[in-house]
């Protein structure tokens, strides 16, 4: 896999990380040919997160929630994240 975009930041307590990565080939779980992790929330507690880890596909968390997520684009996966990290977190993009 090739990694296409990392970011990594603390606002207080706060952590927010998101690593994206191209897989050689797609696959049915990945049918995009992505690989992805976006994190925010504190050492140990979750606020939000998106991911596509094997096995379950593109899908996201809200604290304990989990709910299927629709990848359109990498542009829209990002949007959808800072939106969410605003709404749910607090965070503050600059």
């Amino acid at each position: 896999a090739r990694q296409l975009f990392r970011y990594k930041a603390r606002q207080g307590d706060l952590i927010c990380e998101m690593v994206i990565w191209a897989l050689p080939a797609t696959t049915p779980d990945r049918p995009h040919g992505l690989k992805y992790r976006l994190f925010c929330g504190r050492i140990g507690a979750c606020i939000v997160r998106y991911d596509n880890e094997a096995g379950k596909g593109d899908h996201r968390h809200y604290k304990e929630q989990e709910e299927p997520y629709g990848l359109l684009s990498v542009e829209q996966l990002l949007a959808d994240f800072r939106d969410d990290c605003v709404r749910l977190a607090g965070w503050r993009w600059e």
